[in-house]
């Protein structure tokens, strides 16, 4: 799993927010078009994508997206 092609994923769940302003260090809770719907999104696509089920509670643990990816990367198998 490289972190690249998380973020290009993660950023994969907003249709307003710009891929290139989703960064590693990007605070993902700041974003304007964050919400709880995204949340969703986002816990789903890790689902589907990596075969990880994190929870509300990661999400919300997580500050910027590569601590997002380093709790889903804690998690594989």
């Amino acid at each position: 799993m490289e972190l690249k092609d998380f973020i290009a994923n993660f950023a994969d769940q907003f249709d307003d927010t710009d891929a290139s302003e989703i960064q590693a260090n990007t605070v993902f809770h700041d974003l304007d078009e964050y919400s709880s719907l995204i949340a969703l999104s986002i816990i789903a696509m890790v689902d589907e994508e990596y075969d990880v089920q994190i929870k509300g509670d990661d999400m919300r643990a997580a500050v910027t997206v590569e601590d997002l990816f380093n709790i889903v990367k804690s998690k594989m198998a």
